[in-house]
């Protein structure tokens, strides 16, 4: 059965768990800002023991896509040591952002080095691809730039993990979103669930509740329920909870 979950603080997740009514939860397992490696948690056993689905966000400087030696290589050298904590932890995958190469250079280059890191590694836990938002030298924004990425990597034990906020602020439509992007990878293996607080197409990967963001509740779920996954809300944790269940009488409906 598919999970709701949501992104929490990594201080006590099960607790976070608890106060918002969440089956599953994701966590960063070190500073998203930055390049230090994940220590061992005292609260292990009490992850490992408290049923909860668990998954890892890597950090936000990880870009395997760079033709920038400086960051692709400690990018794959990061993605190794989270998965191998998210594994310690139980976990169900390490969701990683698409990325980016740097202005001039040429994304058939950013597609290979994604290739190039599936190819000299195997990891202890999913990587889950995630879409992305804006920008113009991006992997994993479009969906002629997924396919691009998937022709590449596809081959390798890799899935996805689709973002509603990001796929509105790509300019795609969400109606459909989940059969195209099945019609490109042949799999959807978790959605974060957001709104979003900008207009559709506006390129920004800014979250928003259900009840304040720009994009329909009811669209929102209808892309968990086609993708029939889990799911992962990363919304403002002021209301969080309220969006957990909203998903879960719409999904129950």
């Amino acid at each position: 059965m598919a999970l709701i979950g949501a992104h929490v603080r990594g201080d006590d997740p099960v607790e976070a768990a608890t106060t918002v009514g969440a089956e599953a939860v994701q966590v960063f397992l070190a500073d998203p800002q930055g390049w230090k490696k994940p220590v061992p948690r005292d609260d292990a056993d009490a992850i490992l023991g408290s049923g909860l689905g668990l998954y890892a966000h890597a950090p936000y400087l990880v870009n395997v896509a760079s033709t920038n030696n400086k960051i692709r290589i400690p990018s794959r050298k990061m993605i190794a040591q989270h998965a191998e904590a998210a594994a310690a932890l139980g976990g169900k995958g390490l969701i990683v952002h698409g990325g980016h190469v740097g202005d001039g250079d040429d994304i058939a280059v950013g597609v290979d080095n994604w290739r190039k890191t599936f190819e000299r590694d195997t990891f202890p836990v999913l990587v889950l691809v995630e879409n992305t938002a804006g920008g113009e030298n991006a992997c994993a924004r479009t969906l002629d730039r997924l396919a691009m990425l998937w022709d590449a990597i596809g081959g390798y034990d890799v899935g996805l993990c689709l973002d509603t906020c990001h796929a509105w602020a790509a300019g795609e439509d969400l109606e459909t979103i989940v059969e195209r992007v099945r019609a490109i990878t042949g799999r959807i293996d978790l959605v974060h669930a957001n709104s979003s607080r900008d207009p559709f197409g506006s390129s920004r990967d800014r979250h928003a509740n259900f009840a304040t963001g720009t994009i329909p509740p009811e669209l929102i779920a209808h892309v968990v329920r086609e993708a029939g996954c889990d799911v992962v809300v990363e919304t403002p944790v002021e209301r969080q909870a309220e969006d957990i269940a909203f998903l879960r009488a719409a999904l129950a409906g």
